[in-house]
């Protein structure tokens, strides 16, 4: 501020000219110190209100009411399927893929009490699904030792190799991998529940080791994917937080999705270098991502800023109240439109040339209100919106290239599950387990792109490791 500094409101000119300088100098110091304060409470106001409409934290996190947007009121619908909602029920197997047929006939009519006979066309037909009795299956190896008869030499018989790498057939191996990496259930909780449900006694450390052996089992495929995907036309990136226990490094866990195909990675980083060691720095393909920095290296016309995260900084701007909310309004708006069309555009309710015809009209909009909300005499709203202007060719990139997609939500759905299981193991100890949480992410989630079973993948990538053969692959079939 100034030493020019205008007569506060309600003292005149004459009396503020007649003022003493001590006391202007104290008059100026708490204006600077109230301004101070009113920035202070607008960012405590603004972390009060932050939830996952506005900013990229969970919808878990949201307290009681938190999740919903300003001036939007609770619907007061009753949980659970509503009224007119389809049901789902649970559907019968063919006859012939039935264990055991059990029929029940009447023998003696209700009526008159005559004696019945014949078969029903079209029986009521009610199926009950159990497990069988779970036993291991135990299989012992004996080496025999023989001496020649004719030179006295002792022989020994040698186990297969696939046998005596581990006293774990390949199947409790893959179970072992899939309950940590899908199921998150710690080595602890690995240990009792094979010891409760199917009687085998592992102790935790044997869990530990045979994390390592799919570890490596993985590791080429793994390998082979994370190429592929540097080659593929469109990307979504994401990153989020992921601890790594030992030396107490911060971490992250990097995800890449296309189409058929995602990987992960836990780096110590959250720098720009792991986003180009993913994507491939020459890369060509489109890449979908928020505006973190880490992306800015990736030329404006092969990027696809997530129209999601858009939404939620229109939502911010728009609850700051004040010039902000005359900004965030409309945006909020535009941004809704623009999803929305193009939902219709994906399932096929609108032409892709009527979404095209209109796209002009939105990119003016939405261009005028950014240069508006850039001029705001909200900092925030201001530097949030020069910050967009900067990017705003890659705001419509989806529009005009094939398999674009206006939304980076599928790299966040990749990440929700790692996400739940990092809440429940704070992360890694060593860096084995983190190269582990990688591999098995990759696989778990590109097995669920591509409809195929993870458990058997894991099973046949543990038999191949053990026999020294390639892994099989994790890219789709051509």
């Amino acid at each position: 501020m100034n030493e020019q500094m205008p007569a506060p409101i309600g003292i005149s000119e004459e009396d503020w000219e007649q003022t003493p300088q001590s006391v202007r100098m104290y008059v100026r110091a708490m204006y600077e110190q109230v301004q101070e304060l009113v920035r202070r409470v607008e960012e405590l106001e603004e972390q009060v209100r932050r939830n996952s409409r506005n900013s990229s934290q969970p919808p878990s996190s949201d307290g009681p009411g938190q999740n919903m947007s300003v001036g939007q009121k609770p619907k007061g619908g009753k949980q659970g399927g509503q009224k007119g909602h389809p049901g789902h029920r649970r559907g019968l197997l063919p006859i012939e893929e039935v264990d055991e047929v059990i029929k029940y006939r009447p023998e003696i009519c209700g009526g008159c009490g005559a004696e019945l006979a014949g078969e029903d066309p079209d029986p009521y037909r009610y199926q009950v699904t159990e497990l069988p009795p779970v036993k291991p299956h135990v299989t012992e190896h004996q080496v025999h030792s023989l001496e020649c008869p004719c030179c006295g030499q002792v022989n020994r018989g040698e186990l297969p190799a696939e046998v005596a790498s581990s006293q774990f057939g390949p199947n409790l191996v893959a179970l072992m991998a899939i309950l940590m990496g899908v199921y998150r259930l710690s080595k602890r909780q690995v240990s009792r529940i094979l010891n409760d449900c199917f009687a085998i006694s592992v102790s935790a450390g044997s869990v530990v080791k045979q994390q390592e052996t799919v570890s490596r089992a993985l590791g080429e495929a793994v390998e082979e994917a994370e190429q592929y995907v540097q080659k593929q036309d469109v990307r979504n990136i994401d990153e989020t937080g992921w601890p790594q226990v030992e030396g107490g490094k911060r971490g992250w866990l990097w995800v890449v999705v296309t189409p058929l195909v995602t990987v992960f990675r836990v780096a110590l980083s959250r720098a720009g270098q792991v986003a180009k060691e993913l994507l491939g720095e020459d890369s060509q393909g489109i890449v979908g991502s928020d505006r973190y920095s880490a992306y800015n290296w990736i030329p404006i016309g092969l990027r696809q800023l997530c129209w999601s995260h858009l939404r939620r900084d229109f939502q911010k701007i728009l609850e700051r109240g004040g010039p902000s909310a005359q900004i965030g309004e409309p945006l909020c708006l535009l941004a809704q439109s623009v999803l929305h069309l193009w939902g219709r555009v994906r399932d096929g309710t609108l032409p892709l040339s009527d979404f095209l015809f209109v796209l002009p009209v939105l990119q003016d909009a939405v261009h005028h209100w950014l240069t508006q909300g850039a001029a705001c005499s909200h900092p925030k709203t201001a530097e949030t919106c020069r910050l967009i202007l900067k990017l705003e060719p890659a705001l419509w990139t989806f529009a005009t290239h094939p398999h674009a997609e206006p939304t980076n939500n599928s790299s966040e759905r990749a990440l929700r599950s790692a996400v739940i299981w990092r809440g429940i193991s704070h992360g890694t100890q060593t860096e084995l387990g983190s190269r582990f949480v990688k591999r098995i992410l990759t696989v778990t989630e590109t097995c669920r792109q591509q409809e195929r079973n993870p458990l058997d993948y894991v099973r046949l990538a543990v038999m191949a490791y053990r026999s020294g053969l390639p892994s099989p692959s994790l890219l789709p079939v051509e």
